[in-house]
């Protein structure tokens, strides 16, 4: 039997959708009939605001069932109840524990002491996707929405630092538990993207990171593709400088717009594929990093649960 559940982590620089794509590829493990768990771990509430359902407790809740009968659950994870339910399970702390948290000292151990928070995270984590109910686990699958590519790699290793301080015991039978997990064939870390110099070159030194920490790299996912609106003999006159200003404003005039439109509709041409050029460099360097890759169209009219379920189409290749 496998040691878990199939751990999805998801990764990405902020502002390319890494909620979305988690949410998206939860429901495409659903899909196909499993029973999934979607975690956050930094306190936004994205994945409520996903899915349009109130802010989620430290509790684990259902929020979407997918077409084939599969479910999808989600929990937000803060470290302050991942502390109080650690000295709950292994002290019996339970009102000793709430004590601790009024004096703030709960606050006190996660914000000050170093790694704290992750350890507790990364923990409550193992602790789902680990768990068992008869003679199969509870959850077929895990998804984490997981840190920014920038701390990914200390966030998941932060176990094997932990290790490395508690050389017998039980904490480090547990952080090497966790680590056992975190680099299992069941385990993978996608990062997302978009076609920008800045996220692309943030990810492909996310890949080499996460490889030197021997935790497993799963897809690459490039995110709002922006659709390549220009035609290539279009492409060629912007960039030969041929195209004729008032033959164009004719156009336009008789077509009922204004002829003066054909200054600005030239430039936004320009623009266009100047943004297409760029995004071809970036998806060029995005091809010699080692890992496949999957692109998703940027979705004008914005996400909501129907293109959700769109875009777990796309990421069948995922699950």
């Amino acid at each position: 039997m496998a040691i878990a559940s199939d751990l999805h982590i998801v990764t990405g620089k902020g502002g390319t959708g890494k909620t979305t794509v988690a949410a998206a590829l939860a429901m495409s493990l659903a899909g196909t009939g499993r029973r999934v768990l979607l975690c956050e771990v930094e306190g936004r509430q994205g994945i409520a605001q996903l899915f349009d359902v109130a802010p989620l407790p430290y509790e684990e809740r259902k929020i979407a069932v997918g077409p084939t009968g599969g479910e999808v659950y989600a929990l937000a994870i803060d470290p302050e109840s991942a502390l109080l339910e650690y000295l709950q399970m292994f002290y019996r702390l339970g009102r000793a524990g709430r004590a601790l948290d009024r004096f703030g000292i709960i606050d006190f151990a996660t914000t000050i002491a170093p790694g704290v928070r992750d350890v507790l995270l990364t923990g409550k984590v193992y602790e789902a996707a680990k768990r068992e109910t008869g003679d199969r686990f509870v959850y077929d699958a895990v998804v984490l929405d997981a840190p920014p590519t920038g701390r990914i790699t200390r966030f998941l290793n932060v176990n094997s630092e932990l290790a490395g301080l508690a050389k017998v015991g039980p904490i480090r039978r547990q952080a090497d538990s966790i680590m056992q997990m975190m680099r299992a064939p069941s385990t993978h870390v996608h990062l997302v993207t978009v076609l920008e110099e800045m996220p692309v070159t943030e990810t492909i030194d996310a890949i080499a990171e996460l490889g030197v920490a021997r935790l497993p790299v799963g897809h690459v996912v490039v995110n709002l593709i922006q659709p390549d609106l220009i035609t290539e003999p279009t492409r060629a006159a912007l960039a030969a400088d041929t195209l004729d200003a008032d033959a164009i404003g004719a156009v336009l005039d008789r077509a009922g717009l204004p002829a003066s439109a054909a200054g600005s509709l030239i430039d936004g041409g320009l623009d266009a594929a100047h943004r297409a050029e760029l995004q071809g460099d970036q998806r060029a360097a995005l091809e010699h990093c080692g890992r496949p890759v999957i692109e998703l169209d940027r979705r004008p009219d914005g996400i909501d649960l129907g293109a959700l379920y769109e875009m777990s189409d796309q990421l069948k290749d995922l699950t």
